[in-house]
């Protein structure tokens, strides 16, 4: 069977060679008109005078449009209509778009958009969260308030306390593959759009609403893209509708792509956040109550940041049970690019957020830090099923004398400590609850952090590093695990659901389309793994062609590690559908039950008899059966309420765990990754390899928002970080010489495609580890909290090292 192979990449040859085909790689007809825009060059004000005569002037340059020129909608926005394509008289961040230039060539394009005279009348900028505040410049009419239990009160008559603040930058995406799109003019007016975008119906929507058309006059198709990370989720609208307004004006085709800075200075990032803290917790480092407030700087429009900061709420238990809860977000308006959607979309800040908290409860009491974390987990899956009198009650924490050692079995104890602290929040006795009512029935991170305690030799390493701290007092080391209990599913309930259309022909070949795009995740393998798997053919047999509106429409982004779960189920409803009709008619010819016949290793076995598939897919289409079929799925049991904050917004959790080591320079607070070593949960994985390729890469993306990725942002509000050599993404030399990454062995609980479990977002925040692993090292320098801020930059770990060797 072709699913759960580690076959290699589909494209993997192709990216080798240097002939996958981008948009900017596809030939482009004669005549084809090339766009940039002329951008703002102050955060905040209104345009007094402009002169766009020198653009119109300028070599090349075939036509100039400002906002009064665009014949329809002017607005690129995913959400509320607030998110103009060119600004109009009000600006509101540096690179904001002002005009639109129509040249023969992308250089000229981008020269001519540098020659406008524009005079500005300056307003005061909000940049920072504390202007926004002050300023109340929100998103929403007050913060968003989740609660659980009594917070407060379970944190005033709490034995320990811990009340402190972290803050967490933004991240640059930094796709290899730059913002691209192209419109062609078809007949009657449609437009055909090829665009680097996770989300063509997205982009069809827009365009048509631009050119002031029916979305069936729109189509769009993707092929592949030089990388998303949820870039590509929404900030390609302005230029796929750029071409489309260009190229109806003019009747050519129209291109735009932007050149690396102009991307990272027009384009919005990951949310920046400032976490203030609040836990109360007994002297085992067992929480009683949490208060959160989250401050989240959204930029100037609001684009994806309402579900950002939803989400961030969502995952600020991550694994732990939290039996009182309070979560306070403030989603704040700022002069700056929108931030937009980012891998894992919100969830690594409130994981952050938590995992902050059991860092620091632990050297409060002088904990294993492992050790607090496994206290605090949710209640093993295994031990749901049992009745409250089967649960070991000598292992619980009132009848040890002694907390076990770190890495020991700690699942019957995490069960009894979480049960007993149930007793006040509904739905006692069964699955525990997070803070916005899901029950959590598939926890299995007891075992999974017992068994990575072992392989990774955590406890012999942490005393090694011990040893080595006490005789080096130059470079500290440190040593960390963090866990991951990531939701799976659109926080909008209505995304949830993809479609597909799978064609055999009477050679036996099969061509599929699906709503999903490849950004280089491997999506399109997997998908054509369950196709081959459901007609038992080799995988060559299997043709996956781009995703294109015209072919399934209504599709959701590819986002929120969806993809597989969404487009594999779909794709196994139609192939399903065509293996039934043809299973049917050779049933009839043999006069068998339909269910006597099956598809394996190319051949349709029909009782004691037996055809190639090729013979059998001949034989249904010369009986007139139709080998076509379209498949549906739409994800169950999700329902949510964003507004109580309660419901099941997610189908089911993916979970993973990290340990991490790190030395760092204590005279100039650099440092490096010495070894990673991590598990993680892909339930049944449709492909070890690619699975295996994406945990690598989230991991190494992950570290490096909280380690060397720094936006810096002037008082004018201009990015200064805004190139690759001013802001420092991971390289190679950055991933830890000693790298061990190992899939759990287990199906998903829930009915998924093969079992599976998505693996998109996930390993993102194994990430985090590094960043506890380094505060670790930290602390190893004197007697305070190290409190580090991320990215932990080697300004910020020297910073800290002062801090605890002056015991603050």
């Amino acid at each position: 069977m072709s699913v759960s192979k580690p076959l290699p990449h589909d494209s993997g040859h192709l990216h080798v060679q240097g002939t996958a085909r981008y948009v900017d790689d596809i030939p482009s007809p004669q005549g084809t008109l090339h766009l940039a825009f002329g951008l703002s060059q102050i955060a905040h004000g209104r345009i007094a005078e402009i002169d766009l005569q020198p653009v119109r002037d300028a070599p090349g340059v075939v036509a100039v449009l400002e906002a009064g020129d665009l014949p329809h909608s002017n607005d690129v926005s995913p959400s509320v209509h607030d998110e103009p394509l060119l600004s109009g008289h009000s600006v509101h961040y540096v690179g904001q778009p002002v005009f639109l230039v129509v040249a023969t060539s992308h250089l000229a394009a981008r020269k001519a958009a540098r020659m406008a005279r524009i005079d500005y009348q300056p307003r005061d900028a909000i940049l920072t969260i504390e202007e926004a505040l002050d300023a109340d410049a929100r998103f929403e009419e007050g913060p968003r308030i989740w609660e659980k239990g009594d917070a407060e009160e379970a944190i005033d008559t709490a034995p320990h306390h811990v009340e402190g603040r972290i803050e967490m930058g933004g991240q640059e995406h930094f796709y290899l593959e730059g913002q691209a799109a192209m419109a062609w003019p078809q007949e009657g007016g449609d437009m055909l759009v090829m665009s680097s975008t996770q989300h063509p119906t997205e982009i069809q929507h827009k365009v048509a609403e631009a050119i002031g058309r029916p979305m069936h006059a729109v189509r769009v198709e993707t092929r592949r893209m030089g990388g998303g990370f949820g870039g590509k989720e929404s900030q390609g609208n302005a230029l796929a509708v750029s071409c489309a307004v260009a190229a109806r004006l003019t009747g050519k085709p129209c291109k735009m792509r932007y050149d690396r800075d102009d991307d990272m200075i027009i384009t919005g990032k990951r949310h920046d956040f400032r976490i203030d803290y609040r836990a109360g917790f007994d002297s085992d480092g067992l929480l009683t109550g949490v208060d959160f407030i989250h401050y989240t700087r959204c930029g100037w429009a609001q684009d994806l940041s309402l579900p950002v900061a939803d989400r961030a709420m969502l995952h600020s238990d991550n694994a732990y049970h939290l039996p009182a809860a309070r979560i306070e977000s403030h989603r704040l308006r700022t002069n700056t690019q929108s931030a937009t959607a980012f891998r894992g979309f919100g969830g690594p800040q409130g994981m952050v957020g938590i995992e902050r908290v059991m860092d620091h409860v632990a050297h409060e009491l002088g904990l294993d830090p492992v050790l607090v974390r496994q206290r605090n987990f949710y209640a093993p899956a295994s031990v749901l099923a049992q009745p409250a009198s089967d649960v070991p009650k000598d292992n619980s924490p009132e009848n040890n004398a002694e907390p076990p050692e770190a890495g020991v079995d700690l699942t019957s104890r995490g069960a009894v400590a979480a049960s007993s602290q149930d007793a006040a929040v509904p739905n006692a006795g069964g699955a525990q609850t997070t803070p916005y009512g899901q029950p959590v029935e598939d926890f299995i991170l007891h075992e999974m952090t017992e068994s990575l305690m072992q392989s990774s030799d955590y406890a012999a390493r942490r005393a090694k590093a011990a040893e080595w701290n006490a005789q080096n007092p130059i470079l500290k080391r440190g040593i960390a695990m963090t866990p991951v209990k990531f939701g799976i599913s659109f926080t909008l309930t209505h995304l949830n659901q993809a479609g597909a259309l799978v064609h055999v022909y009477q050679d036996g070949s099969v061509h599929l389309n699906h709503g999903g795009t490849e950004m280089g995740q491997g999506l399109f393998l997997k998908v054509a793994q369950v196709a081959a798997a459901r007609f038992g053919l080799p995988l060559e047999a299997v043709k996956i062609t781009a995703t294109d509106t015209a072919k399934v429409p209504n599709t959701s982004a590819t986002a929120a590690s969806s993809g597989s779960d969404l487009n594999g189920m779909a794709v196994k409803t139609a192939c399903d559908e065509i293996a039934g009709r043809i299973a049917a008619h050779l049933a009839k010819l043999h006069q068998l039950p339909a269910d006597a016949v099956t598809f394996a290793e190319g051949r349709v076995h029909v009782g004691e008899e037996s055809y190639t598939f090729e013979e059998a897919a001949k034989l249904a289409y010369e009986a007139r059966i139709s080998l076509s079929a379209t498949g549906f799925y739409k994800t169950p049991k999700v329902q949510w309420d964003r507004i109580k904050g309660q419901g099941r917004p997610f189908f089911y959790f993916a979970y993973g765990a990290a340990v991490s080591e790190v030395v760092i320079d204590t005279l100039t607070g650099e440092y490096r990754i010495l070894r990673a070593d991590i598990l993680h949960d892909c339930g049944a994985s449709l492909n070890p390899a690619i699975d295996i390729g994406q945990i690598e890469g989230g991991y190494v993306q992950g570290a490096g928002w909280l380690t060397t990725e720094e936006l810096v942002w002037d008082d004018d509000g201009r990015l200064r970080t805004h190139a690759p050599s001013t802001y420092k993404i991971p390289a190679i030399g950055d991933v830890p010489e000693v790298f061990n990454v190992a899939l759990w062995d287990g199906a998903n609980r829930e009915d998924t495609i093969y079992r599976s479990k998505a693996v998109g977002e996930p390993p993102f925040m194994l990430g985090i580890s590094v960043l506890m692993a380094l505060s670790d090292a930290v602390a190893a320098c004197g007697t305070g909290y190290p409190a580090l801020d991320a990215p932990a930059t080697p300004e910020r770990v020297l910073a800290a090292v002062q801090r605890v060797r002056d015991g603050v």
